[in-house]
């Protein structure tokens, strides 16, 4: 299991179904579907946390708020500043467990000793994208939220990046991909989170599972003669850490050779200081 520890975030507790986080010095209760235990909530936190995120029954749910809140506020990371807000469906804007995959990308491109030209596929709100930034790579963030990138290029002023060579678009990721293979465009590294399932404009269905190997295989012709990593994430319980590696192994080592790894990241909970899991990562690297 992978994990970072994050100044400005804390797991303090988890239990029935939810964790009990603090963001800076906001407290968040939000459902999380891997907490099946039902221990003691000790903590006096539980009972004074500024908002949780109740589900519906209907499907969905919302926010609810017990203490006055910013509308939006920053949370920092090695320099990386992140501004948080409540979404709906639970989500704020970050996942803190992304951190160690922000640590790494950050240490292999200043280890490469040249610039790269780095493709951030499903880029959310960017912290992987400034990460990359920060470490001097150039940077094509996809997205196809408008929302999201706007976010993203915020998080970029906050962090003081907002003057180096990142690409902000706002487009279909798989579309772009076959756009850039018929431009000849070339990246040095790849990084993709895709969702675990969605629909698209068309009503067309996507599931991660199904269709991971199409895009990993279609994402392999953008790589460079010389790429340095392939980062897959992947929140889908059905999808494990080995078979994105073996994936990685079968599109990306068999070419390239390199080393490939793949693990769960999670979070520590302060009080039992235990990690829960919370997604998993492969990685190709050369």
């Amino acid at each position: 299991m992978r994990f970072a520890s994050f100044g400005d975030y804390e797991l303090i507790d988890a239990s029935e179904g939810e964790r009990l986080e603090r963001w800076k010095d906001i407290i968040l209760i939000r459902p999380d579907p891997q907490v099946i235990w039902s221990t003691q909530k000790a903590n006096p936190l539980w009972d004074d946390a500024h908002a949780r995120y109740r589900r519906s029954s209907s499907g969905g749910g919302a926010w609810q708020m017990y203490k006055p809140i910013p509308e939006v506020w920053t949370i920092e990371y090695n320099s990386l500043r992140f501004k948080i807000k409540p979404m709906g469906f639970k989500h704020t804007g970050v996942f803190p467990e992304q951190a160690v995959n922000w640590d790494f990308v950050e240490k292999k491109i200043k280890a490469c000793g040249r610039q790269l030209n780095v493709l951030n596929l499903f880029a959310y709100t960017g912290a992987a994208t400034l990460a990359c930034a920060k470490a001097g790579a150039k940077v094509c963030h996809v997205d196809a939220s408008k929302g999201m990138v706007q976010w993203a290029k915020e998080n970029a002023a906050a962090s003081g990046l907002s003057d180096r060579p990142v690409r902000w678009l706002v487009d279909d990721c798989i579309k772009f991909v076959q756009r850039e293979i018929r431009r000849g465009n070339k990246y040095d590294a790849i990084i993709m989170d895709p969702p675990s399932y969605g629909r698209g404009p068309g009503g067309e269905v996507w599931k991660l599972e199904e269709q991971i190997y199409s895009l990993v295989s279609l994402c392999s012709g953008l790589l460079s003669d010389k790429p340095e990593f392939f980062i897959i994430n992947s929140y889908t319980a059905g999808l494990s850490p080995s078979v994105m590696e073996y994936l990685l192994g079968v599109l990306i080592g068999k070419k390239f050779g390199g080393k490939i790894s793949s693990d769960e990241i999670g979070l520590r909970v302060t009080e039992t200081g235990l990690i829960l899991p919370c997604g998993s990562t492969a990685i190709w690297e050369s």
